[in-house]
């Protein structure tokens, strides 16, 4: 959950004299008409009233848009030609399997410019940059050549009072298949998309605002491929296309620093006195700016209220119940705002009714909404849009998906339903859940003001601290709400009114402060010291630190999603001892009258689910690195290897908790209610997916490091003599081996032989800061020679235990894998 995603947002001082929103109201401007050439000239321009004829349904904003029968045209004043104006492509809604709707496809700076009587529109790339001022500057615009997307004819001019506007047809530009503003390159290639059926695309809908347009269409592609609905060989989206005017002044930016997480923008500036080409990057945030009469209130540590504050408007379909949840969550990060200086930065607002306001749509990208969904994906996502030039956030919408209700739903009760009695049921009373959606709503706000997730967050906390009332009250149950921390899994029964889930915590308002408190006075550059001094204010304390979220693997625990406390193990130990009294009471919990076993298998799944997580959280300790971030004018390393003590102890958590057959787990009563069968293969699949965890390539890679690095390591050969001993432990004494273990067994072997014969796949060098997994030459590494000799050992060991077994099937196992160890090591005999 909690993902980066669709955008809207109130956008300061984009002053534009236009009329506000009609939607396509088709009023007819007689008095231009008259003012209209009278006659066709020779190149093709007509009459303006030839053209916007007496059919045409008009739309006034940032361009006049008419609908003429089924064309569209824009009426583009003089004064926008050359602007530069923000395209964001988003799917709006799409089919099962072709992501979801929101979802960002393309985003891109566009330039209307005219020449003679025709009309381009071209792509302008801040990628590379270097000051007008410069010489360079001239080598920088040789090398970016913008190009054209689209060319138009003009249709017909017209002059009024203020400007003289060019008329233009744009049908084809959104109706054909103009990759820019539609599907992308790559999700073509995967559905094997032909060509653009034109008789089933059309355009929607255009509509025009003081500030932005916005576009929907309809693309259906014939596909070879396609995710879903594959019957009809073709693939169906309808897209929005969000034209927003840019800022005539780009805000002023302010230069990222890793310390502390952030959203950014980035240009490769050559106009630097560098002696290479360097890559500038800046945080993406709202323009909050001190009005001029507060500036020496603001030097003077009075709290004051920005220009323009960010509002906040509640979708007029959200749930009247719902409503002042989301509106608390939306305010919580007032608090933020005040640790850096402004006070009411931050407001939630019901918009106005249509009686009050006909024109009023979220669609205006003056309005940032908070969108309420009638969809079934559980979820809900924050993102934004920015200014390419400044990092100034343009959109900001919440989309807020109506089963996002279900997902709280099952993360309250699996993580606290053993100490809390408000979560022992499918159905929540409104205002445990709507404390949940505030929990949400607060979160998703983060993100549109410009932080990412702060997976470092939640192990600043003693594992101990967090069943204390008294502490969890103050400080949450972690210093960020952008971290994945949840609810308090760790809380005890008899730990008395914990609280048990993040509110704005210590690092949130840290992180707002540093990035919006304005330095008054001072460039971009000159502010760089002043920023670095805060963060040194705060270095060393882990309440402060940011975690960066880790895609493709963990390699650092201390930045992982959904843990809480300072270790792993145990906070995982307590986790699990909360599941183990919740499964008993599974069925009490969720029973009614006339009800089938759905909530039921439901919620027993979330407790496998949970449990996996735990035995997730505790393998990443084995070869795990920490990553702390620093700068030259701090001591100590970047990067740790975890202790020797927490590896192994790792180590012995997963035998005891795992690979030892939890029986806790097994619920004979549960199982007989929502399946015919299942139940042996689930839990091999949780053991085989921990197991695959541990015997990992790139760990291996880290621990042999460590073992050159550092003296006092866990290395290789003790890991894998460890995790032999533990999974046939009963080979020493004789004993019988369960069918559980024997499957555990079995899927050892497997990995074994993937050790011995797979690659690791190498991760190119462009992905590797995206993709958190360590590369490794397994042909010329230590890896095949320990694997061959813990084989060896145990087909060795396994021989002499087929003779002192009295169990048939433990007999036939033991001779089964006997067979397949010589298959791996020898096999081309």
């Amino acid at each position: 959950m909690f993902k980066k995603l669709v955008y809207y947002t109130c956008v300061a001082g984009l002053a534009v004299s236009m009329s506000s929103c009609s939607i396509l109201e088709g009023k007819k401007d007689d008095k231009s008409a008259a003012q209209s050439p009278k006659k066709e000239s020779k190149n093709g321009i007509k009459p303006y009233a030839k053209i916007i004829t007496s059919k045409a349904k008009s739309d006034a904003g940032l361009f006049k848009v008419h609908k003429v029968d089924e064309d569209y045209f824009f009426e583009i004043p003089d004064s926008l030609f050359n602007r530069e104006m923000l395209m964001v492509t988003r799917i709006a809604q799409t089919a099962q399997g072709l992501g979801f709707g929101g979802g960002k496809q393309n985003e891109q700076v566009l330039r209307w410019q005219k020449k003679g009587d025709k009309v381009y529109l071209r792509v302008v790339s801040y990628d590379i940059t270097a000051a007008d001022s410069l010489p360079i500057s001239q080598a920088v615009v040789n090398s970016n050549f913008e190009p054209i997307l689209y060319s138009f004819d003009v249709k017909a001019y017209k002059k009024d009072s203020i400007n003289n506007n060019t008329v233009i047809d744009v049908t084809d530009l959104f109706q054909k298949d103009v990759e820019a503003i539609g599907l992308q390159g790559r999700r073509r290639k995967s559905y094997k998309i032909s060509r653009l059926d034109n008789s089933r695309s059309y355009i929607d809908t255009i509509r025009s605002y003081p500030e932005n347009i916005e576009i929907r269409h309809v693309k259906t592609y014939n596909a070879g491929n396609p995710p879903s609905n594959s019957s009809t060989g073709s693939v169906s989206l309808k897209f929005s296309n969000s034209m927003v005017l840019l800022p005539k002044v780009p805000m002023k930016r302010r230069y990222f620093d890793q310390r502390v997480g952030w959203f950014t923008s980035n240009q490769t500036d050559y106009g630097l006195d560098n002696q290479k080409s360097e890559t500038v990057t800046y945080l993406d945030r709202y323009r909050l700016e001190v009005k001029e009469e507060d500036i020496e209130k603001f030097k003077n540590g009075e709290l004051v209220e920005p220009k323009e504050p960010i509002i906040y408007y509640i979708d007029r379909a959200t749930p009247e119940k719902w409503r002042k949840y989301i509106k608390q969550g939306i305010e919580d990060w007032q608090v933020a705002f005040e640790a850096a200086g402004f006070k009411n930065a931050i407001l939630a607002m019901d918009p106005p009714t249509k009686e009050e306001d006909p024109d009023w749509s979220p669609e205006d990208v003056r309005y940032s909404v908070v969108r309420y969904l009638a969809s079934p994906i559980p979820n809900a996502n924050g993102p934004h849009v920015s200014d390419p030039r400044s990092g100034e956030i343009l959109e900001s919408d919440i989309n807020w998906y109506h089963n996002v209700m279900t997902l709280l739903r099952n993360w309250y009760f699996v993580q606290t339903a053993a100490i809390n009695p408000e979560a022992r049921g499918v159905e929540f009373k409104d205002e445990v859940m709507g404390r949940l959606i505030r929990f949400v709503s607060s979160h998703e706000v983060g993100h549109t003001l410009g932080l990412p997730h702060n997976m470092g967050s939640s192990v600043a906390y003693d594992v101990e601290d967090l069943r204390d009332p008294e502490f969890t009250k103050e400080y949450g149950t972690a210093p960020s709400i952008m971290d994945y921390a949840r609810f308090n899994y760790i809380a005890q029964p008899g730990d008395g009114d914990v609280s048990l889930m993040p509110n704005v915590g210590p690092y949130d308002k840290y992180s707002i402060a540093w990035g919006y408190r304005p330095i008054l006075d001072k460039s971009p550059k000159e502010e760089k010291q002043i920023l670095d001094n805060w963060i040194l204010e705060k270095a060393g304390n882990p309440i402060y630190r940011f975690g960066q979220q880790q895609s493709g693997g963990v390699i650092d625990p201390s930045s992982q999603t959904e843990d809480l406390g300072d270790d792993s193990m145990e906070a995982s130990t307590y986790g699990i001892a909360n599941l183990k009294r919740i499964v008993p009471n599974l069925i009490e919990w969720t029973a009614e009258d006339g009800k089938n076993y759905e909530d039921l298998e439901d919620l027993y799944g979330q407790v496998y689910a949970q449990y996996n997580r735990y035995m997730g959280h505790v393998a990443a300790n084995m070869g795990g690195v920490y990553e702390i971030f620093k700068t030259y004018n701090q001591d100590g390393a970047v990067y740790t290897h975890v202790p020797r003590d927490k590896q192994v102890r790792a180590m012995e958590f997963l035998q005891e908790e795992l690979f030892e057959t939890p029986e806790w787990l097994i619920d004979k009563d549960i199982f007989n209610k929502i399946q015919f069968d299942g139940y042996l293969e689930k839990i091999k699949s949780y053991q085989e997916r921990a197991l695959n965890n541990v015997l990992d390539f790139g760990r291996f890679a880290r621990m042999m490091e460590n073992e050159e690095l550092n003296e006092d390591a866990y290395t290789i050969v003790e890991m894998m003599q460890n995790l032999r001993s533990g999974l046939f432990s009963e080979l020493r004494r004789g004993e019988e081996i369960s069918r559980i273990r024997r499957n555990l067994q079995r899927v050892y072997l497997t990995r074994m032989e993937h050790l011995m014969t797979e690659e690791q796949s190498n991760i190119p060098a462009q992905y590797r800061r995206y993709i958190s997994r360590s590369n490794i030459d397994v042909e010329t590494s230590d890896i095949r020679p320990l694997v061959r000799a813990e084989l060896n050992r145990l087909q060795s060991d396994m021989r002499r235990a087929i003779n002192r077994t009295r169990d048939t099937m433990t007999r036939y196992h033991l001779e089964d894998a006997v067979e397949r160890i010589e298959n791996i090591l020898n096999p081309d005999a």
